[in-house]
C-alpha cells in the first residue's frame, strides 16, 4: 500500500533521457517506484495527458529576509520550484552584530531592490552568528526546502566593522577570522560561500558592495577554509573589466579549495564578446580538472518600467514629479489630460546623456510592450522606437500610451542583457554549453523592476514549446537543466531525479496549457511593501517531500518543507531498489 501514486503521466525523470509513460509511487517523503504500479495507494493523482517532472531546484535566490516571514516563498512557488538556495552575490543577513542590522538591510535594499521598510518590519533578528541564522530558519514552518550560503559582505562587516564596509584591506588576522566564520557556517549546514565583485551592486546610499575590492589573499584564504571542510561550493559575480586578472582570481579560488565555483554569465551590449571569453575560460579550466561553471539565464535579463514599477522613462522629468506621489488612478487621470500630457512631453528629461539612464530609461529601440501572456522574445520591429518611427511620432509618446494601458498597470519590457541581436540566440549558446547551469532568477529580489523568479517556467515553456524565432531545445534537456543539474551543482544529490530512493519533490504540469502571465504589482510585503509577482497557469500540482504543497500554484496548506543543512548524499543502491 503506497502513500500516493501519480498515475499515467509522461515522466521526465530529470536525467535528460527520453520520457516514459509511467506511474510514480511514493512512500513517505521518498519515491518508492517508477513504472507500471499495480499496488494500491492511499491517494491517487491522475496525470493522464500531463508531464511529470522533478521539482525545480533554483540555486540563485535572495529570500534571505522573506524566508523569516513567508512560509510559501512566492513567487518561486508559482513556478514549480521545490528547493531554493539563497545567500547569493555576497549579500545576506548573517553573521550580523546587533548594531549592523540597519547597514545590512541598506545593503540588501540597494543591491537587490527589496524595500527596506519591509525588511525592517519583517525580520525578527533572532540570531547573530550564521549557525544561529540556520537555527532560526529551521524553527520556521516552510512549504519549500530552503538552503543557504554564507555571504561575503556580512562576514567582512562582522569581522572588520566599518573598515570592511569602507573597502579597506583585511589584515592577516582578519582574513583568518573571516575564513573561520565561513567554515563554521558550512560546518553548520551552509551549502557554500558567495561573493560579489560588480559595480552593479551598491547599497541604498550608492556605496559599492564591500566585497568588490577584496584582495586576492582574502578570497583565497576563505576559499582554502571552504576546501578544508571537504564540502561546499563557491559562487561569484564580476564585471570582468580586467578579464585576465578577475578570471584568474576565481580560477585560483576553485583550485585552492578543490570545490566547484559558479559565475554569472550575461551578454552586455557595452562589451558584447566578454561572455564568450568567460565561457571559453570555464571550458579551459574544466579541461584541466578545475571545477568551474557558468550560471546562465533562460531569457534576457530585463527591467520592467511603468507607473506601478520603480521607474519609467519619465521618472526624472520634473513635470512627472508633480504626480509622482499620488495614487495610480490620479496619475492616470493626469497623464490622460491633454494639457498635462503636452507639458510632460515638451519638458526634456534632465538625465538624458547620462549613460545608465540612456541605457535603461531612454533606449526606446530596446523597449517593448510586455503583453499578456508575457512575450520575452519580442521582434525589434515591435519596439517602441520602431513603432514611433513607422507612425512618425516621438518614442516618448508611444511609451506613455503603453504605460497607460490596462488603467496604468501595463509594463514596458527592456531586455537589458542577452538581447544584443534582438533575439535569444546568445542565450541558446549559453544553455547549450556543457559547463553551465540554469540560474540567476534572483527570486525574492528586485521587487520593483524585475520579476525573474519565473525563469523556471520560461526555460521549459519558451525553449521547449513556444519559441518561434529560432531553434528550440529538447524538453528533457531543459528539465534536467533545472533539476538534477542544479541540484548536483550545489551538492544536493538526493533530489532532482524521479527514481526510487530520491526525495519526492515532483511537478505535475499540463504542458500544453502552460502559460506565463504578465507580472503584476501587489503590496503584500511587511509594512505594505510593494513587489512584482508573476504567475503561471499549468502547474496542476507541486509536491514537496511526498505531499501536495501547491495546487494550480496556490498553497494547499501543507508545510512539508524544511531547512536543508549542507550537501545531501544520493540514495544508496539498496534504497533505490524498486
Amino acid at each position: 500500500m503506497y502513500d500516493l501514486v501519480i498515475r499515467d503521466g509522461l515522466v521526465y525523470d530529470g536525467s535528460g533521457g527520453e520520457p516514459l509513460q509511467a506511474d510514480v509511487a511514493i512512500d513517505g517523503e521518498r519515491i518508492a517506484a517508477v513504472g507500471r504500479i499495480e499496488g494500491a495507494a492511499h491517494e491517487t493523482i491522475d496525470a493522464g495527458g500531463k508531464i511529470v517532472t522533478p521539482g525545480f531546484v533554483d540555486i540563485h535566490t535572495h529570500f534571505d529576509g522573506q524566508v523569516t516571514w513567508d512560509p510559501y516563498l512566492a513567487p518561486s512557488s508559482c513556478h514549480g520550484v521545490t528547493t531554493i538556495v539563497m545567500g547569493n552575490c555576497g549579500v545576506g543577513f548573517a553573521p550580523c552584530k546587533p548594531d549592523q542590522h540597519d547597514w545590512l538591510i541598506g545593503l540588501m535594499e540597494g543591491v537587490e531592490d527589496i524595500p527596506g521598510t519591509a525588511l525592517h518590519e519583517g525580520i525578527q533578528w533572532d540570531w547573530e552568528s550564521f549557525p544561529q541564522y540556520l537555527d532560526a530558519i529551521e524553527r520556521r514552518q516552510l512549504a519549500l526546502d530552503v538552503a543557504a550560503q554564507v555571504p561575503h559582505a556580512a562576514v567582512r562587516a562582522y569581522v572588520m566593522g566599518q573598515r570592511g564596509a569602507d573597502h579597506e584591506p583585511a589584515t592577516a588576522q582578519e582574513i583568518e577570522a573571516m575564513a573561520r566564520l565561513v567554515a563554521e557556517g558550512i560546518e553548520a549546514g551552509a551549502l557554500g560561500f558567495s561573493t560579489s565583485r560588480t559595480e552593479k551592486h551598491k547599497d541604498s546610499c550608492g556605496v559599492l558592495t564591500p566585497s568588490i575590492t577584496a584582495h586576492e589573499d582574502e578570497l583565497l584564504g576563505i576559499a582554502r577554509a571552504v576546501g578544508a571542510t571537504g564540502t561546499g561550493v563557491l559562487q561569484g559575480i564580476s564585471d570582468f573589466y580586467d578579464f585576465d586578472a578577475e578570471f584568474t582570481l576565481f580560477r585560483k579560488m576553485a583550485q585552492v579549495s578543490g570545490r566547484p565555483i559558479s559565475l554569472t554569465v550575461e551578454q552586455q551590449d557595452a562589451r558584447p564578446e566578454w561572455w564568450l571569453q568567460l565561457l571559453d575560460g570555464i571550458s579551459a579550466a574544466q579541461a584541466e580538472g578545475i571545477p568551474m561553471y557558468g550560471q546562465v539565464p533562460p531569457r534576457a535579463t530585463g527591467v520592467l518600467l511603468g507607473l506601478t514599477a520603480s521607474a519609467n522613462p519619465f521618472v526624472f522629468n520634473p513635470v512627472f514629479g508633480e504626480i509622482a506621489g499620488v495614487a495610480l488612478q490620479e496619475q492616470v487621470a493626469a497623464l490622460r489630460d491633454p494639457d498635462f500630457r503636452a507639458r510632460l512631453l515638451d519638458t526634456p528629461n534632465p538625465m538624458t546623456g547620462m549613460a545608465l539612464a540612456d541605457e535603461v530609461l531612454y533606449s526606446y529601440d530596446k523597449m517593448f510592450s510586455l503583453g499578456e501572456p508575457a512575450n520575452y522574445e519580442p521582434h525589434p520591429e515591435d519596439s517602441i522606437g520602431a513603432r514611433a518611427r513607422r507612425a512618425g511620432r516621438r518614442p516618448e509618446e508611444v511609451a506613455l500610451e503603453v504605460m497607460l494601458e490596462n488603467d496604468g498597470r501595463a509594463l514596458i519590457y527592456q531586455p537589458l542583457f542577452n538581447y544584443q541581436n534582438g533575439n535569444l540566440d546568445h542565450v541558446k549558446t549559453m544553455l547549450d554549453h556543457p559547463y553551465t547551469v540554469a540560474g540567476l532568477a534572483d527570486a525574492g529580489a528586485h521587487c520593483g523592476m524585475l520579476c525573474d523568479a519565473s525563469f523556471p517556467t520560461t526555460l521549459i515553456q519558451h525553449w521547449g514549446r513556444d519559441r518561434s524565432r529560432g531553434e528550440r531545445l529538447p524538453l528533457a534537456q531543459l528539465i534536467a537543466k533545472q533539476t538534477s543539474e542544479t541540484a548536483r551543482q550545489v551538492g544536493l544529490l538526493d533530489r532532482g531525479v524521479l527514481a526510487p530512493g530520491y526525495k519526492a519533490d515532483i511537478n505535475i504540469i499540463d504542458f500544453d496549457k502552460l502559460t506565463l502571465h504578465a507580472p503584476q504589482v501587489i503590496n503584500d510585503l511587511p509594512a505594505g511593501g510593494r513587489r512584482l509577482v508573476q504567475r503561471a497557469s499549468g502547474y496542476l500540482a507541486t509536491l514537496v517531500a511526498g505531499k501536495v504543497a501547491f495546487r494550480e500554484g496556490e498553497p494547499s496548506g501543507e508545510l512539508n518543507g524544511r531547512l536543508v543543512r549542507g550537501a545531501q548524499p544520493a540514495p544508496r543502491p539498496r534504497q533505490a531498489a524498486a
